[in-house]
Order: C-alpha cells, then structure tokens, then sequence
C-alpha cells in the first residue's frame, strides 16, 4: 500500500505541478528530470525520459541498498519504483495551474508526504534516500538535509537550462518536499526523556527489553512535597518510539514524573534500528 500511495504521489507531482512549469523534484528525480531535459534538448534523444532514467541511475542505488541496509527494505523500495516508473510512464496529467509557485508548492507538499510516508512504513522511495540513509548513520543529518545539500548541483543546473526564476521555484518545491518528508519519517527524530521515579529497576529493564535503549542513572532525589525518595533517569529515543515509551511507562510507573523534549544534535553512539 506504501509502495502504490507513493507512487501516486511522485506521479501527480511530477506530471501535474512540476513538469508544467519546468520545475525539478529532489534527489534522483531532479537528476532523471535534467537528463532528460538535456537529452532532448541538445542531444534530440527521446527515449531518456525520466521514468527510465530514474529506474536506470537506482540500479547502482539498489545494489547498495541489498548489501548495506537490508533486503526486505530493497525489495519494496525496488517495488515502490518499479510502480512509479510505471505510473510516470503511462499515466499524465493535465496541470491545473500554470502559476510556478503554487506548482512549486503543492507538487512538493504531496512528492514529500509520499516519500515520508513511504519511509515511515518500512520502504523507501530508492534514490537519495538509501544514501540519506547510510550517511544519517554515519554523520546523524536528517534525509531531508542531506537531500538538499544534493539538490544545490540539480537547481544550479536549472537555473542554467531556464534560468534564475525557475531554479528559485524549483527551491521552493524541494524545501517544502523536504520539510514533509522530515515530519513524517520520524525514526530520525532523537527525544531527550527525563524521568523521575521511585521504581527505577524496573523502568530501566522495560526500557531495555521493550526499546532496546540504555538508560543513565543520574543520581537520587527526593521530592520536596512528598519527601520520597526518587530516581532521576536519563535515556534517548526517537519520536517513532514515543507511542511505545509511554506505554511503557504506563505499565511500570504510571505515577512517575516524565520530560520529553527534542534533540538539537546529538554526540556520541546512538542505537538505531536496522532497516529489514
């Protein structure tokens, strides 16, 4: 279902907003898109399209996916693009508006709602997002950013083709892709839990067995109402987690004292699941 919604969504963006006001999505999508656009262009080569040019430049992508992530999420994501190449193929719209910025707007609203809904699920899109992936774990950047940081060469190389103004709108399009897709895949969004307890044996083994996270013992405290003594417990989960933590400690110690918020950045080893 992830798979096919994707699909969808990068097919209605690209045929229905992008492409008619000659605006670039992100990642390997940008790159298919301008390949095409120079090969027929300048080369008069019309079977580079950019449904088979996004399948051909994630071939390499795939293999990488297979051997370093896992081969139920490469599986699904090769389903996700072989139906989005399908979809691009076969299926086009007509655009709704010739306005660049509503283009721009709604075509990166719905490419980033699937491509997060996609990753939120278990699957990914292919392209930068198996990169994105890879080099999260290793450098703790958000896909999002990591696609952007990509998409400079892509709206660069537009501003070229179409000049200033349609690199500007295609930036437009990519950083509301990009910030979607940011709040939906919330497995790269790390949560700082501060919990005081009087059960704090039995809060640290559910978080390990339930979580499979470490907790810090900061020290003893007592409460300055009720003069029991309590345990100050810290621990780092992701956002994907926050469902489970609280049922976690509404089992354990439903009358403990929780503070949650977000990570800016974040140093040191952080477990983080691995992708199937």
């Amino acid at each position: 279902m992830a798979a096919i919604t994707y699909a969808i969504s990068v097919t209605i963006a690209i045929n229905v907003f992008w492409s008619s006001s000659n605006l670039y999505g992100s990642g390997v999508t940008g790159l298919a898109q301008l390949i095409q656009t120079i090969t027929s262009r300048y080369l008069h080569i019309d079977f580079m399209t950019t449904p088979v040019m996004l399948f051909v430049l994630n071939i390499p992508i795939m293999v990488i996916g297979w051997q370093k992530i896992g081969h139920h999420f490469t599986f699904y994501t090769i389903v996700a693009l072989g139906l989005s190449t399908i979809f691009m193929h076969f299926i086009s719209g007509e655009p709704l508006t010739s306005n660049p910025i509503i283009n721009a707007v709604f075509g990166g609203l719905i490419n980033g709602a699937g491509t997060g809904f996609a990753l939120r699920t278990g699957i990914s899109t292919g392209g930068l997002d198996i990169i994105g992936i890879l080099m999260r774990r290793k450098t703790g950047r958000t896909i999002g950013t990591i696609n952007m940081i990509f998409n400079f060469f892509i709206l660069l190389a537009s501003a070229i083709l179409f000049g200033w103004s349609t690199a500007f709108y295609s930036a437009i399009g990519i950083f509301v892709s990009a910030r979607v897709m940011d709040a939906l895949y919330t497995r790269q969004q790390r949560m700082q839990v501060l919990i005081v307890t009087d059960k704090p044996k039995s809060v640290i083994e559910n978080i390990k067995i339930g979580l499979h996270r470490g907790v810090t013992i900061i020290g003893e405290a007592k409460g300055a109402y009720s003069k029991n003594e309590k345990t100050i417990l810290l621990t780092i989960i992701s956002r994907y987690e926050l469902y489970d933590f609280r049922n976690i400690m509404k089992e354990t110690d439903p009358h403990s004292f929780v503070s949650i918020t977000s990570v800016v950045k974040l140093y040191g080893n952080f477990y983080e699941k691995k992708v199937n």
